[in-house]
């Protein structure tokens, strides 16, 4: 049988948020929360939020590419975040919250590099997209209590007031990529 699975890896602000969004997508069966792009091996959260180890907050998407295609998650990607500021999403400010599309193939490097001149020729946003295109590395899966942490932690403040707020704008607006109700 031949495997139709990919991995793709984002950073994009918090990643409880990207997490809880992509857990909804259909054609991805797993979404785990860590760190990449840094220079640390195995960091802690800790560590991460020191801003001393270059690492930014990101996911590892497993999909289907035979139900979504990578081009189709980075439109999600870009649809939940703001890829024009710097080092920080809403209130997350730092550089472990920057834009990063991490590829594992030249298809993928291709992929990332025509959406954002698409976006860019489209102009999509008033102001320039800064995120990044760079090799994947090394993805250091974050600790237990960060996995699924919307689905667990749906009471906390942070994801009553900055998570609920982008799932149900992303739930209502993009019907089309949603996994169907069980």
């Amino acid at each position: 049988m031949v495997n139709t699975l990919e991995i793709a890896t984002l950073a994009g602000g918090c990643f409880w948020c990207l997490e809880a969004i992509f857990e909804n997508v259909r054609g991805v069966s797993r979404v785990e929360s860590g760190y990449c792009g840094g220079h640390v091996q195995r960091p802690s959260y800790e560590e991460v939020c020191s801003e001393t180890t270059g690492h930014a907050e990101s996911i590892q998407v497993t999909f289907d590419r035979h139900v979504v295609s990578y081009e189709d998650l980075l439109t999600v990607f870009f649809v939940i975040h703001n890829p024009t500021t710097l080092n920080y999403q809403g209130y997350d400010v730092g550089s472990r919250y920057r834009s990063v599309i991490f590829y594992s193939t030249p298809e993928q490097e291709s992929v990332a590099k025509n959406t954002i001149a698409k976006l860019e020729e489209d102009t999509v946003w008033n102001s320039t997209i800064v995120t990044e295109v760079k090799p994947l590395t090394e993805f250091y899966p974050a600790e237990d209590y960060h996995q699924q942490y919307y689905k667990k932690n749906t009471d906390q403040p942070y994801c009553q007031i900055i998570i609920a707020p982008k799932l149900s704008k992303f739930l209502k607006e993009h019907l089309d990529k949603l996994k169907p109700l069980v």
